[in-house]
C-alpha cells in the first residue's frame, strides 16, 4: 500500500513496499507473513511503527512484562527492511564512535555500561530463539576482523589487547601466515583477530519469528499500514493510515533507517539513512573452498572505513556485502551491485567463476551522535524512540526495542548513558545526504593510502 509522499533522504525505490526485494533470505524456506491492515477505529494503550526487531521486541515487551494492550504497525509486513535483509550478523557493534573516544568523552565507567549493553544484546538475540522456539539457522561462533593492509594488523592487535584488558572480551589473533590453517586466507587479508563475542543467523527467519510470538503473547499486528500523519490529541496521539485512525496513550516509533523526517517532525534531522548492498552466490563446493582457501563459517569483516561484511552460510553459499551507494535508483543499484561484484572477486580470486543467484539492498541507519539511541523524543511528550543501530542492529535493535519499551511504562531501566544522550541534529541537515558523498569519497582516500 503506497501512501502520500512522506519527508524521507532517498528515491521511492528505497521505501517502495510493493517492490520484490530479491533476497536470499525468501527464498530460505521461511513462511511469509500476511498481516491484515489496520481499518477503521482502533484504540490502543501503545502504538508501535515500524515491525522491525526493535518494534516486535518493544510489543512483545509490553505484552509479557507488563501486560499492556499495544497495536504495532508495518508499512509491508513485519521483516520488510532492514531487519528482513540484513547479513543476519548477532555481535557487538551498534556505533560509529570508537571506544577510546566514548572513554574520553563519556569516562571508562559510561563506555563499560555500554559494552554490557552490546554483549547483553547478544544474549537477548539467544534467549529469544530459545523463548520462542524459533529456528533461524543459526551457526558459528565469534566475529573474524581482517586487515586489508599490513600496517592495520598491528593496531587491530593493540585493540584486541585493550578489549581484554579493559572489557573483558576474549580475543584472539591470527597472523597472515597462520591465516589458511584458520581458513580464511586471501590475497588482500594481512592477519585477524577473532572476537569470542556473537553468532550468525537468518535475519528474516528471526524477524517472523518474533512477530509471530507476538501475535500469540497478545500484540495486534497490521501490515500494509503506512502511518502517514501523527497528531497529537491531548495527552496522547492520533496516527492515520490509509484505512485506520489509532488512537494510542503512547508512540514507540521503530523505523530506524526507513524514518521518515516528518513523522514525527521532532525526529527530523536526527538520522542519516546509508544503503547497504548484499550479494550471496550459488553454492560453493568444498573442493572450491579449498581452492580459495576459505572455508570457516565465522562472521567476518575488513578494517575499511567501506567495509566489506562477508560470511560462509551452511549451505555452502557465500554472503558478501558493502556500503558506499549514495542514491536508491534502478542505475545506481546496478552499479553498486556491480561494484560488489568486483570486490568480491578481487579479494576471492578464485571463485570468480562462482555465481551470483541474489542481489539486493536496504537502509541502516547513523546518528550524529554517532551511537544508538532509545528513550523519549524531545519535545514531543509520550513519544518514544530506539534508532541508529549503525548497520549492527540484530542484536541492538533487540535489546534496544525492550528498553525503550519499558522506558515508555516508566519502568527503571539500566540504559547505558550513551545510549540515552538525546539525538543531536545535523548541520544543515536538508543537505546531509550530499555529505555522504564527500565522506566515501574520504574513506576511499583512507581505504586505499592511509
Amino acid at each position: 500500500m503506497r501512501g502520500p509522499p512522506m519527508k524521507r533522504l532517498y528515491e521511492p525505490m528505497a521505501y517502495d513496499t510493493e517492490a520484490p526485494i530479491g533476497s536470499w533470505w525468501e527464498d530460505s524456506g521461511v513462511e511469509p507473513l500476511d498481516f491484515p491492515a489496520a481499518k477503521g477505529d482502533i484504540t490502543t494503550e501503545v502504538a508501535i511503527i515500524g515491525g522491525g526487531y526493535t518494534g516486535l521486541n518493544a510489543a512483545l515487551q509490553l505484552r509479557e512484562e507488563h501486560g499492556l494492550e499495544c497495536v504495532l504497525l508495518e508499512a509491508a509486513q513485519p521483516g520488510w527492511g532492514a531487519s528482513g535483509r540484513n547479513g543476519g550478523f548477532a555481535c557487538l557493534g551498534g556505533a560509529v564512535m570508537s571506544t577510546k573516544t566514548q572513554i574520553k568523552r563519556f569516562g571508562l565507567d559510561a563506555t563499560k555500561a555500554h559494552m554490557a549493553a552490546q554483549m547483553a544484546s547478544i544474549e537477548r538475540v539467544a534467549d529469544n530463539l530459545v523463548r520462542y522456539n524459533i529456528d533461524a539457522d543459526t551457526h558459528s561462533k565469534g566475529e573474524l576482523l581482517l586487515a586489508h593492509r599490513p600496517d592495520k594488523y598491528a593496531g587491530m592487535q593493540h585493540e584486541a589487547r585493550f578489549y581484554r584488558d579493559t572489557f573483558g572480551i576474549g580475543f584472539s589473533e591470527i597472523p597472515k601466515d597462520q591465516l589458511a590453517a584458520h581458513g580464511a586466507s586471501g590475497p588482500e587479508f594481512h592477519g585477524g583477530i577473532i572476537s569470542k563475542a556473537g553468532f550468525a543467523l537468518n535475519p528474516l527467519k528471526y524477524s517472523l519469528g518474533l512477530a509471530r510470538a507476538a501475535q500469540k503473547a497478545g500484540a495486534r499486528l497490521f501490515g500494509g499500514s503506512t502511518v502517514t500523519a501523527i497528531a497529537k490529541e491531548g495527552a496522547g496521539f492520533i496516527l492515520t493510515t490509509g484505512t485506520a485512525t489509532i488512537r494510542a496513550k503512547k508512540l514507540i516509533i521503530a523505523t530506524n533507517g526507513y524514518s521518515a523526517d516528518d513523522l514525527p517532525n521532532a525526529l527530523g534531522g536526527r538520522f542519516l539513512p546509508l544503503l547497504s548492498t548484499i550479494m550471496v552466490t550459488r553454492p560453493i563446493t568444498e573442493d572450491e573452498q579449498t581452492a580459495q582457501g576459505w572455508a570457516t563459517d565465522l562472521m567476518a569483516y575488513d578494517s575499511r572505513h567501506l567495509l566489506h561484511y562477508f560470511r560462509l552460510m551452511p549451505d555452502g553459499r557465500f554472503l558478501f556485502g558493502q556500503r558506499g551507494a549514495v542514491t536508491a535508483t534502478p542505475a545506481a543499484t546496478k552499479a553498486a551491485q556491480q561494484t560488489s561484484r568486483r570486490d568480491f572477486e578481487r579479494m576471492f580470486p578464485a571463485w570468480r567463476h562462482i555465481k551470483t543467484d541474489y542481489n539486493w539492498a536496504g537502509l541502516l541507519c547513523l546518528t550524529r551522535n554517532l551511537h544508538q539511541f532509545a528513550g523519549p523524543i524531545p519535545t514531543l511528550q509520550g513519544a518514544f524512540a530506539a534508532l541508529g543501530y549503525h548497520g549492527n542492529g540484530v542484536a541492538m535493535a533487540s535489546y534496544a526495542g525492550r528498553a525503550v519499551a519499558d522506558i515508555a511504562m516508566g519502568k527503571p531501566v539500566d540504559l547505558p548513558p550513551i545510549m540515552a544522550r538525546p539525538l543531536n541534529r545535523f548541520p544543515l541537515p536538508a543537505l546531509r545526504r550530499w555529505a555522504i558523498r564527500g565522506a566515501y569519497v574520504k574513506y576511499q582516500l583512507q581505504d586505499r593510502f592511509f
